[in-house]
Parts: C-alpha cells; structure tokens; sequence
C-alpha cells in the first residue's frame, strides 16, 4: 500500500537563499542517531502502545453495541477530543451526520463547555437511541465533567439506565470515572498510563469514536506500525520524522519560531488542529531537563488552502522570515467536479472550462509554493496519494516520533505540561472544589489589588 510522502526539496539551501546547507545537517547526524536510539530504548507510551493488541481487542469486542446507537456522542476536551474531530472529518464524508445511507451512528464531540455550543449537540439527538463516550484519564478535567454531569442528568430524567447508554474512557485503575464503573457497572475502556492525551489519538481515545463512525481502525494501527519501522531508521536522510525535526530545529535556531500546517483540502484541515496541540504542548517550555529557564517553544499555525490564500499568504510571502510552512497535498480527491465551458467570450473565465477542481486547487497549492519559495520562504510537503486510514495513521506516527525528537532537540521534556496547571488550579478554586479555598481566597484577593484599565 502507499503511503504518504515528505517532500523537503524548499527547505534547502540554494533552493531557499537562507535555507539549510546539508553541511549544517551533517553536523547532527550523530545526535541524531543517539536521539533515535533513546527514543527506541526508552519506547515512550505511544510506541509501545502498538506492541499491544489488547486496545484494538477490547474495542472490536464491542462493535455491535457501539454502533447499534443512532448517535455516539464524545464528551472530551484537548487531545481527548481534537484526534476524535481529525478521524471523524478526515476519514468520514464532510456530510457524515446528514448522509441518508449512513449505517454507523452519527458523531458528535463536544470539547468545549459553551452552553450554545452544548446545547446544539443536546438539540439534535434521543437519548434514548445515544452513547455517550466520556473521556478523561482522571476524572477530574472540569469541561468533560461538567458535560457528563449533564449527559448523566439527562439520562436519568428519561428514566434510562446510564450503564446503556454511557461508556468511559480512563485510566486503568485509578480516577473517580474508574470508581464510578466499578460501583455502577459501566464499561469502559483504558487510556494506557504511560500515553499522555495528545499522544493518544492511536489509543481508545481516538479509535473508539473511529470505530463507531465506521471508520477502518485496525488499518489506522497498521499504518501507524508501518511508519513506526520508517523512522526507526537511524539515517536521517531516509527518516522523515527525524529530518523534518531537524530542519525545524535549525530553522528554530535561526529565529523561525512560527511553523504553519496548510492542508490544500478540507478533509485533512483538522490534521493541522491535532498537530497544533501536539507542537505547542509538547514543546512549549519553561525549563529545560535541567531546570534551567529556556523558555523555547516553536508556535503552531494553521491554514487552508486555498481560501488562506486571501487572508494570510501575503504575510507569508512579504512579512519577517520567521515562519516554516509544511503544505499537505492531496493527490487523489474522493470526489471530483468538471467545470463547465461557459462563457467562453470572455478570456476571464475560458481558461477555468473544462478542468476540474481538484486541478484548480493543486495549481494554486503549486502557486503558493512557488511564490513562497520565490521569496525566500522555507516550505515542504506531506503528500497524500489519498485518504485512507492507513495513510492517516501513518500521518499520526510521523508527527509524534518528530515530536519525540523534537524535544530531545530542545533539551526539554515532551511529555509533560505544567504551564496549563495554574490555569486549571484557578478554575477549580473558583467553581467551589473542596481543597481549594485558601487559594480561591489568595486568587481573588490579588485580582482586587490590580490597577484596573477598562474602557
């Protein structure tokens, strides 16, 4: 089977007048193979994940009940819920829920505690007909417990059996959802301990809203398997995980703190969401591994093609040369439209008859690229042959592999994220959590000591 392609050809110097010269490569090809090394000899939770059957298993085990419902409703937030959207929008017509002919259920994923946002899913399923997937390692994460709180509520108004109706997603011993299911019977699935949220999309966080909605998992591992050998490979010119890492590294080094995802497809848009979590919350760092003040981190935007053509390029092109752009390149689209031959009188419009969307869109992805590179702007390509599971899983492994040694690079810890705690400490101070009082008491008081500045 085909897989998906990198190509890094305008990343280079003298393609790029200030690209990356492969002396500067050479360089860190030993670094880079000790990287390698490490990562495999430590085999962080999201490889060793794939050694493990027992996930798949349990979900397959469970297909017929899943997707007997007319709705499978995710209740999540971060990278419990943004793998779920990317699956669900990548691998599934844009029009899954609306399709007539759908034999899976219709999938919803609320990652959000907007009570317009909530109430919209709310309005559109029968409880009596819906599962609800509630999904978080702790149990703790105020959004997704506040939307199983009301799931819950809603259940038992109908007078449903929650066990029917709610499965959990949690850690495999501990954490009040785990308590919850074992006094009450629910179901539930493991989020493996070692496996952080934004590592987990290969997990049951992401599979079992994959498999409800019909979606072919066991090819989403394999193809996550199939990278997994590609960058194991210690030379890095034939390791796209460790190349890509690299020559973001280095651009990093050189002041491109900015690195945008522009997929030239709809369907693959919600791949630059997931990346943006994984890039951010995994590199964003304080301290280095030894405790040093860095402060390092490279920012992640996203864009699509070709509508951020007319919103965003022009910064691209003309404006500081701080940003690394990585096109996503369909090949093959699902579907395609002729454009008619109409009004051919005028020369405008005459040249569009005849061709098809899918060219139009390449040309311009071709045209961005061009003009960029024209510019002297760093860019390269992922390339889809087309949209499979096994490419999509591959496109997931990659990332988080680069990720890995991303961080190995930076000389922080990927896997961690303690600049969202204080953020999370406030809100339970304030929304009344026993054991927070002192500092819900300490938050208010220095709030009210603040000049204030409102117009």
């Amino acid at each position: 089977m085909k897989g998906i392609k990198f190509d890094f050809t305008n990343m280079f110097f003298p393609n790029i007048d200030k690209g990356i010269k492969y002396e500067e490569i050479n360089e860190y090809k030993e670094k880079i193979e000790k990287i390698i090394s490490e990562i495999l000899d430590e085999k962080p939770g999201f490889i060793k994940l794939l050694e493990n059957p027992k996930y798949l298993d349990k979900i397959l085990d469970i297909q017929e009940w899943v997707q007997s419902f007319e709705s499978f409703v995710v209740l999540g937030i971060g990278g419990s819920a943004l793998g779920n959207i990317a699956l669900q929008t990548t691998l599934n017509p844009l029009n899954y829920n609306y399709m007539e002919n759908r034999k899976t259920p219709k999938i919803f994923i609320v990652d959000n505690v907007d009570p317009d946002f909530v109430a919209s899913i709310l309005d559109q399923i029968n409880p009596h007909k819906t599962l609800f997937n509630v999904i978080s390692k702790s149990g703790t994460t105020a959004e997704a417990m506040s939307n199983y709180l009301i799931a819950r509520g809603i259940i038992e108004s109908y007078g449903l059996d929650p066990k029917k109706h709610i499965i959990f997603t949690t850690d495999p011993e501990n954490g009040i959802l785990r308590k919850i299911a074992k006094e009450e019977g629910i179901e539930t699935l493991e989020i493996p301990q070692e496996v952080g949220g934004r590592f987990s999309v290969l997990t049951p966080v992401g599979l079992l809203s994959a498999l409800a909605g019909g979606i072919d998992i066991i090819d989403l591992i394999n193809g996550a398997k199939t990278m997994f050998e590609k960058v194991s490979n210690k030379n890095i010119y034939e390791n796209p995980a460790a190349l890509n890492a690299l020559l973001h590294f280095l651009y990093y080094k050189k002041g491109y703190n900015i690195s945008v995802m522009m997929p030239y497809s709809n369907k693959l848009l919600l791949l630059a969401d997931w990346y943006r979590q994984l890039w951010a919350e995994s590199l964003g760092k304080k301290y280095n591994i030894n405790g040093e003040v860095v402060n390092v981190g490279q920012t992640p935007v996203k864009a699509l093609g070709a509508t951020d053509q007319h919103s965003q390029v022009q910064l691209y092109n003309e404006g500081p040369d701080d940003k690394v752009v990585t096109f996503i390149k369909l090949e093959k689209f699902e579907r395609d439209i002729k454009i008619p031959k109409i009004h051919e009188e005028f020369s405008a419009l005459s040249y569009l008859g005849g061709k098809t969307l899918s060219e139009l869109l390449n040309t311009e992805l071709f045209g961005t690229e061009y003009a960029l590179t024209e510019h002297g702007k760093p860019n390269m390509k992922v390339i889809f042959p087309e949209i499979n599971a096994f490419n999509v899983g591959q496109f997931f492994f990659v990332y988080e592999f680069q990720t890995a040694i991303m961080g190995k690079l930076l000389e922080i810890n990927a896997y961690d994220q303690p600049g969202v705690e204080l953020g999370k400490k406030v809100t339970y101070a304030l929304m009344g959590r026993e054991g927070y009082e002192n500092f819900a008491n300490e938050v208010k008081e220095k709030f009210e000591k603040k000049e204030k500045f409102i117009l």
